[in-house]
């Protein structure tokens, strides 16, 4: 099969890659719709992530498609799915309290740029969900990053009427736009072009800059993950509010938050990572209940043998949401 193997640092190639027989549990899902996603920009930066991919490996993580092949039981050829990108264990600690997304032998799936993928047992019995008969694929592919954002959303509390910034005008950030306008909140959003803008608008949020408010918001939201906007979203808070540090910044990278602000405005602190299979059941839900639309987030198309090139022009700066990749020509 056609794959995009990621070799190291800026290099991805284009390759046959032998398809692997399936062992007991797993499946075989013949690819429909791939996304790119900021994460694998940085792996593609970066040539790998220690937690996610090791290289040379086929890379994305974000699919929908058809089984193809089933060693796993109750799962057909012909099923139309999504899978996420990860499951938890389910035994250590932190899946005993109910912190999925911190299991601490959390297992990573890559492989979405490429014709098939297999789906190992564990993610099979609890990330691989069965989509509904109208459900697009394309929606659907959507479901891993959303069940971050709906992660983030619950963690920070959202309801009605608050006042909502969020800092950061990237697919995730646009997600936590829809989602705070469904909830009914008062929804603002400071990012960069014009393109993303104009999608945070539609989407219903109020284009602001971030330091230069007429009211602190109840809620701040960072999206971006440097941390001059980190110690933004701090600053800008009201006093009693609550910042979600969401985007995660650079390894090594620090922040200088002002304590006495912290402490004597009573603001909250928290930072949400990852997401759980409840939160990817979740998003699937807002994804076929039509509250989040790959025509709001997917703004892009390129051919599998385009992805070089596609990767070292988001590294560039390209501005597009996301992309849409075919992978069979």
């Amino acid at each position: 099969m056609k794959a995009a193997v990621l070799y190291g640092k800026e290099d991805v190639r284009i390759e046959d890659v032998p398809e692997r027989l399936l062992q007991g549990g797993e499946v075989r899902i013949m690819i429909q719709a791939a996304l790119t996603c900021g994460t694998d920009l940085k792996v593609f930066r970066r040539g790998y992530h220690a937690k996610m991919i090791v290289p040379p490996a086929v890379f994305g993580h974000e699919l929908a498609g058809t089984i193809s092949e089933s060693a796993a039981e109750g799962w057909r050829v012909g099923d139309r799915v999504v899978a996420a990108n990860s499951a938890p264990c389910s035994t250590c600690a932190y899946c005993q309290s109910g912190q999925e997304n911190l299991c601490d032998d959390l297992l990573f799936l890559n492989g979405a740029y490429a014709e098939s993928i297999v789906v190992p047992a564990r993610i099979v019995e609890k990330n691989l969900l069965r989509l509904k008969p109208a459900t697009h694929f394309r929606d659907a592919a959507l479901v891993e990053p959303l069940g971050c954002v709906v992660k983030g959303v619950e963690d920070a509390k959202l309801t009605a009427g608050q006042n909502v910034l969020i800092i950061g005008t990237g697919p995730i950030g646009l997600m936590f736009v829809a989602l705070a306008s469904h909830i009914g909140c008062h929804v603002m959003a400071a990012g960069r072009g014009e393109r993303r803008l104009k999608v945070a608008r539609q989407l219903g949020a109020e284009i602001v800059e971030a330091n230069d408010l007429k009211n602190a918001p109840d809620v701040v939201i960072e999206a971006v993950g440097k941390p001059e906007t980190w110690e933004a979203a701090v600053n800008v808070v009201r006093k009693g509010g609550v910042v979600n540090l969401f985007g995660g910044c650079p390894s090594g990278t620090t922040a200088t938050l002002d304590t006495g602000r912290l402490h004597y405005s009573s603001i909250t602190l928290l930072s949400s990572f990852h997401h759980t299979p409840r939160t990817i059941r979740r998003a699937l839900d807002l994804i076929e209940s039509g509250v989040i639309r790959a025509n709001d987030f997917v703004d892009g198309e390129c051919a599998l043998s385009a992805m070089p090139d596609l990767f070292r022009e988001m590294v560039k700066g390209n501005r597009a949401v996301k992309t849409f990749v075919r992978v069979r020509e």
